[in-house]
């Protein structure tokens, strides 16, 4: 049986009935992750074996003049993990000189961890795979990229953008970070992104967290130039320079220990430039501790970048308080109304 938020018609943001704006960002956020949301109904919708008008997806993306242009499908257990969808806007007969210079024409979406059903224990192997960097190797990641490069190479990469959640958001921040080495930036909505590490952001006490983000951040420089010999590629910073001018939305809540820590990776730098520890920092942001480690101790843990490092972001936090993380993780908050935020564009230099 279908949940409440699964029905468009009760959960959506019927509020931009015939008024999405493609300029204002509230509209474009709240259409890409209605997209998203799409992506998580159609594998309801597969497992609940709900077809034609038993259907609960298809409002989450019609309702903005979207259509289905191609299902992303993991081939370990054929779950519907992703959508390509195919924007067909309508100029307004009584505007004449209305353009959609701003308006995507497909999107790529890729839905997050469903704790129901027969996904859940690849999503599982997933999420674990995050947690050890080696997203960038699983059979589901390869379908995702190859859809996004062809994409790209069939409408250019203007008219692409990626988004998602959770997992999801993962899934296009690698496919994202990806093209952006290969000077094909494209637009991105991240919403809820995983970055794991120790949870200082939950701590309270400002001093204290601020002190142990400034030792991290000297402790990780210095094992990145005691290692300088061991691993020339990511110390050069050619990978991490390499995709700095890409610019992805990321949005985050403060309650959510999955992506809280996107919050102080980016404060810190500001906070390092002021006291006068920019080079420490520029070092420290494009090396993980944890890999730092463990090349110290002879185990390079990856020879892919830490997925949650990314030198540059417009980074928006949700500021409404949330009852419970699952309510601060979902990804119903991002369509509302009402939302109260804070954006912010870091760059990178």
């Amino acid at each position: 049986m279908a949940s409440d938020r699964e029905i468009f018609d009760l959960a959506g943001p019927l509020y931009l009935a015939n008024n999405v704006n493609w300029s204002n960002g509230d509209h474009r956020r709240s259409v890409a992750a209605c997209l998203v949301q799409g992506v998580y109904i159609l594998e309801r919708d597969r497992q609940e074996n709900r077809h034609g008008l038993e259907s609960f997806a298809p409002p989450w993306w019609e309702f903005f003049g979207f259509k289905l242009h191609n299902l992303l499908i993991d081939n370990s257990d054929n779950c519907i993990f992703g959508a390509i969808y195919e924007h067909n806007p309508q100029p307004d007969p009584n505007n004449r000189s209305i353009t959609f210079a701003q308006t995507p024409r497909y999107v790529i979406a890729f839905r997050g961890t469903l704790t129901k059903g027969d996904a859940f224990v690849r999503d599982l192997q997933l999420d674990i795979d995050i947690v050890r960097n080696g997203l960038h190797r699983s059979s589901r990641f390869e379908t995702a990229i190859q859809a996004v490069r062809n994409t790209v190479a069939n409408f250019g990469k203007q008219n692409v953008w990626l988004t998602g959640h959770s997992l999801g958001a993962a899934m296009a921040l690698l496919a994202g970070k990806t093209m952006a080495k290969t000077n094909n930036s494209l637009e991105a909505f991240l919403f809820n992104p995983p970055f794991f590490s120790a949870p200082i952001e939950l701590i309270k006490d400002k001093k204290v967290k601020q002190g142990i983000r400034i030792a991290s951040s000297f402790l990780a420089a210095g094992f990145a130039v005691a290692l300088k010999n061991r691993r020339d590629k990511r110390l050069e910073g050619d990978s991490f320079a390499a995709f700095s001018d890409w610019v992805p939305s990321l949005f985050v809540h403060p309650r959510d220990h999955i992506c809280s820590e996107y919050i102080g990776y980016f404060e810190h730098r500001k906070k390092m430039e002021e006291i006068g520890a920019g080079a420490i920092e520029r070092l420290a942001t494009q090396n993980s501790l944890g890999g730092l480690f463990m090349s110290a101790i002879g185990k390079q843990s990856s020879e892919e970048d830490p997925l949650h490092l990314i030198p540059s972001a417009n980074l928006t936090v949700n500021l409404a308080q949330a009852n419970d993380i699952k309510q601060a993780h979902g990804i119903h908050q991002w369509w509302q109304s009402d939302l109260q935020s804070h954006s912010e564009v870091h760059l990178y230099s």
